[in-house]
């Protein structure tokens, strides 16, 4: 009877280990962002005052500041500030692909989209925005508890070679993050995409490479093989390889670009040897377009 509970402990101990580390490097890269309030600074229902407006025919008196309009000719009124909270739904690829990294002890691709997407987590959860995970894992919601239940989901590895956007559980007018290398099905991220559109939902792609995926610094012998070890190529002549390489990855880019335009999306892609700070910032921003 012992047994069970001691393996059940040993089982919880080692999947929150990466839970602290996680957490704090999501932490400190927020704080390198300097925002203010996300996704309200426009007029609706609330109570925090906005601006000063001129009145239009269509103002009712009592929402007429007297005070204010005392002191001109003109008559005005107070916005208020949208004080709705937005929903936000994150996919991050958890697939084999994303524990790629060509530096021996480097950033992998996927500790850098997982900490990406929860510093983006913590700005929103920090601007009262509730947040959550597609795929009907994690509602969205508000508050710290959040982040940390985000951390433990995002720690978990999926077996596939590649991954899949996931759009089911996602909530209509709301916005979502899908952080991968796409270097999967692109048929896939079509369809998700689309039916993220007939949602009405927008939202930011982010593309994390490995500086040797953007750059094929291979030549002579070398050996090719997908990170589960199902595909794999030898070639002799691997720098003849370069130049078809690089131009179907730039094919790629720009179906993710065309794809994202056309769902009125934001496309971006990210180094893993580039700042984090800059990738947070653009991808920050890019939602804020469309709060």
């Amino acid at each position: 009877m012992t047994e069970r509970p001691l393996t059940l402990r040993g089982g919880a101990e080692a999947l929150a280990a990466p839970l602290p580390p996680l957490l704090a490097e999501a932490e400190h890269l927020a704080t390198t962002v300097i925002v203010g309030d996300h996704g309200r600074r426009r007029a609706g229902l609330g109570d925090t005052f906005w601006q000063y407006r001129p009145a239009q025919y269509h103002d009712e008196r009592r929402h007429i500041d007297w005070r204010r309009s005392a002191k001109s000719d003109a008559q005005f009124v107070q916005d208020k500030e949208w004080q709705i909270a937005q929903s936000v739904q994150v996919w991050v690829d958890q697939s084999a692909s994303m524990a790629f990294t060509s530096n021996e002890g480097g950033v992998t691709k996927a500790d850098r989209a997982r900490v990406l997407a929860l510093a983006t987590a913590i700005l929103l959860l920090r601007g009262g925005e509730r947040v959550g995970l597609t795929g009907n894992l994690l509602p969205p919601r508000r508050g710290e508890a959040q982040a940390a239940q985000m951390a433990l989901l995002l720690c978990e590895d999926h077996p596939d070679d590649f991954g899949a956007p996931v759009a089911d559980g996602m909530l209509h007018h709301s916005r979502a993050v899908f952080v991968s290398d796409f270097l999967g099905n692109m048929d896939a991220v079509e369809r998700a995409l689309a039916r993220a559109a007939d949602r009405d939902i927008r939202g930011a792609l982010v593309q994390v490479l490995d500086p040797a995926e953007e750059a094929f610094p291979f030549d002579g012998r070398t050996i090719f093989e997908s990170m589960t070890g199902a595909m794999r190529h030898e070639t002799l002549k691997a720098g003849e390889l370069r130049e078809r390489y690089l131009d179907r990855l730039a094919e790629r880019q720009a179906r993710l670009a065309d794809l994202a335009r056309l769902s009125g999306w934001q496309f971006h892609t990210h180094h893993t040897g580039e700042s984090a700070t800059a990738a947070l910032l653009w991808l920050y921003t890019a939602l804020e377009r469309h709060a």
